[in-house]
This record gives C-alpha cells, structure tokens and sequence, in this order.
C-alpha cells in the first residue's frame, strides 16, 4: 500500500481527510443476487456499440457513408468480437502474462473482469481488416468511420470503472479527491483518474472527432487521416492520465504499462497521418 501524502494533511494516516468523499462501490445497476445481475460495465459496452451503430447510421442518412442499416448490423457483430475477444486476450498478455500460462482457463472466468484498451484496438483492427476484405471496400476508408464512433464507448467504460472503484489515480492532497478503501486503495485520498480517462480519452477526443468528420472531407480525400488522428489522440491522451494512474502492473523500462503502449500508438497514428498526406486524392475540403 502506498504511504498517503504528508503534505496539507494533520490527521494519521489510516484516516481519511473529511474534505475527501469516500467511494462506495456501484457494480450493479439491478443486482438479481451475489455476483449477479445488469453490471455498470457491461451496460457502458452495450451503449458504447448502441451509439456507435446509430452514428453509423446518421453517417449513412446524410450521405457521408456507404453502409446501411443491414451492412452496420453486420459491421457491429464484427467490431464487438474484435473489442471483446482482442480486449481480454491483451489483458492477460499485456498485464498477466504469468496467468495465461500457468492458469489458461482464467482467460474465460470473464466475469472476474479484465479487459485491455490497447487489445481491443488489436482485436478491432484485425476485425476491421476481415469486415473490409469481405465487403471489397478500402480498409481504411471503414476505420476512418468506425474510430470516429469509438470513444463514446471508451468514455463510458472509464466511468463504469469509477463506479466499480477500480483503476484508481495516485494519492493525492487535492480538493477533489476520493478514498477508493472498499477496493482496495486503502484509507489514501487519489485521484479520480478514470474521470480524466473518460473526459480525455472519452468525450473530449469524441467531440474532435466528430468535428473533423462533419467539416472536412478527410475520410473521403485522405482514408487513414481520422484514423492516425484517432490513435495519436487516444495516445496522448493516456499518456497524460497515466500521470494520475496508479499503475496496475510492474514498469516497463520505468514507464507504466499503459504509458509503453501508447507510445508505439502514438507513432502508429503519426506514421498512418503521414500515409495518408502522401497518398491524398483531390477533394474538396480535405482537412
């Protein structure tokens, strides 16, 4: 357990600050019984492809995408097998790779959780490739429409990580900090880190997004331009929150796990930019 910070604080330090809220745990929207019932997590999976499907369609009605409602359907069973088959198996390779070789079976206790954002990617990606091949259509033409969906989803799994009271920031003396105890934080006041990751890696980069799909005409003058513009925001963004993480796994050449990862993301998205500047084609206002 990490000691709390001395500075600002007077009271001993198994005993958290009374400016400080105390986290309760909220798994459940409707509990049935012990470990079972409609979780926050799932539900934020759930609404994340809702919303990404009925975007897809807008997309469609306005003219700026070729899928309709039967092609989006199709596009959507893709994309949840990639997030939810790339997402648990870089858990376990990204953060426990000794359980996956000693334990292979934990890989389907899914609901002891564990899902990886940068194995959703992968599994995303590879979905993506296999839903382009089959519909004879340009690869990145489709990521260019599906990133620009993708992180209303990973807003709302950064705040069903709040309410679940994982994930926790680094201890603290700021105003708005929160004691994860019940968790496993300990009496520490952290940061609320998941509520950076789901206003950065979330919202924030949604809205950009979206504004660059709506003006300009970048997914059909320069495909793979919203892509690399994706994966660089994301990674910066993560970059910053790690700051306030708590790591949840050992260092890597003294970088946090998400940290490492997001820095070859990053020089994804960049290199995928400077493909897409280089093989643009004339359009109106590409952006």
């Amino acid at each position: 357990m990490l000691s709390p910070l001395t500075s600002g604080f007077c009271l001993p330090p198994t005993v958290p600050s009374l400016a400080q809220w105390v986290h309760t745990p909220h798994p459940f929207l409707i509990r049935f019984g012990e470990g079972f019932g409609i979780r926050y997590y799932g539900l934020a999976y759930l609404l994340g492809f809702i919303g990404a499907a009925w975007l897809l369609h807008r997309y469609h009605r306005a003219g700026r995408s070729p899928f309709g409602l039967n092609t989006i359907t199709d596009l959507m069973t893709y994309l949840i097998a990639g997030v939810l088959v790339g997402g648990r198996l870089g858990y376990f390779l990204f953060y426990q790779p000794g359980t996956l070789l000693s334990e292979p079976l934990a890989l389907f206790r899914v609901w002891e959780g564990g899902m990886a954002s940068h194995g959703g990617f992968l599994g995303v990606l590879f979905a993506l490739w296999l839903f382009a091949r089959r519909q004879q259509m340009p690869l990145f033409h489709v990521s260019d429409l599906v990133v620009s969906t993708v992180p209303l989803g990973l807003g709302l799994g950064r705040l069903a990580n709040f309410l679940n009271g994982e994930l926790w920031g680094k201890a603290t003396d700021v105003s708005w900090a929160v004691v994860f105890s019940a968790t496993g934080g300990g009496n520490v006041p952290r940061h609320p880190s998941q509520l950076y990751e789901a206003a950065l890696e979330g919202f924030l980069l949604l809205v950009f997004l979206q504004g660059r799909f709506w003006k300009c005409a970048a997914v059909t003058a320069r495909p793979g331009k919203l892509s690399g513009e994706f994966l660089l925001g994301y990674a910066v963004a993560r970059i910053v929150c790690e700051f306030f993480r708590e790591p949840d796994a050992a260092l890597i050449l003294g970088l946090s796990r998400g940290t490492f990862y997001s820095v070859f993301v990053a020089i994804a998205g960049v290199g995928l930019m400077f493909y897409a500047h280089q093989s643009a084609r004339p359009a109106g206002k590409a952006g």
